[in-house]
């Protein structure tokens, strides 16, 4: 069924969601499993302002991989970067290269007026991908 994931993960606690059931899937099927973290930058009308540090985001890769190993998953991972606007461009684009079967990410939850003004990463993904997206919820079950 599912031979390659890629996971998306971000800085917010809900990514270990989306880590423990990608890892579950992973584990069912056998599959290998990528986990891409974009490191955002926001474009003002001076500058382009990074709005993570190196250190964070190798943190949180590193996290999702010794997590998804723990459990006997093939795993790897590869950092992007990118500007807000992008993620959704650069998580497709990282699926493409490692041809993944399915994309697991969170849900990202805004107000329903900021979604008007900036659409949730998770939306842009799962309507512009050709290929099956599985959005994590936030609290799963524990396993």
């Amino acid at each position: 069924m599912f031979q390659r994931i890629l996971v998306a993960v971000d800085a917010t606690p809900a990514r270990h969601a989306v880590v423990r059931l990608a890892g579950g899937l992973a584990s069912l099927t056998g599959a290998e499993v990528r986990v891409v973290h974009v490191v955002a930058s926001a474009a003002t009308l001076a500058a382009v302002v990074p709005l993570e540090g190196d250190d964070e985001a190798k943190a949180v890769l590193d996290d999702a991989v010794t997590a998804l190993r723990e459990r006997g998953v093939a795993a790897e991972a590869t950092l992007a970067t990118g500007l807000t606007t992008q993620i959704a461009t650069t998580i497709a684009e990282a699926a493409d290269l490692f041809d993944a079967d399915l994309l697991v990410l969170g849900p990202h939850h805004r107000s329903l007026v900021e979604t008007f003004f900036t659409p949730r990463v998770s939306d842009t993904v799962a309507h512009g991908s050709t290929r099956a997206v599985l959005l994590a919820p936030e609290k799963p079950a524990e396993d």
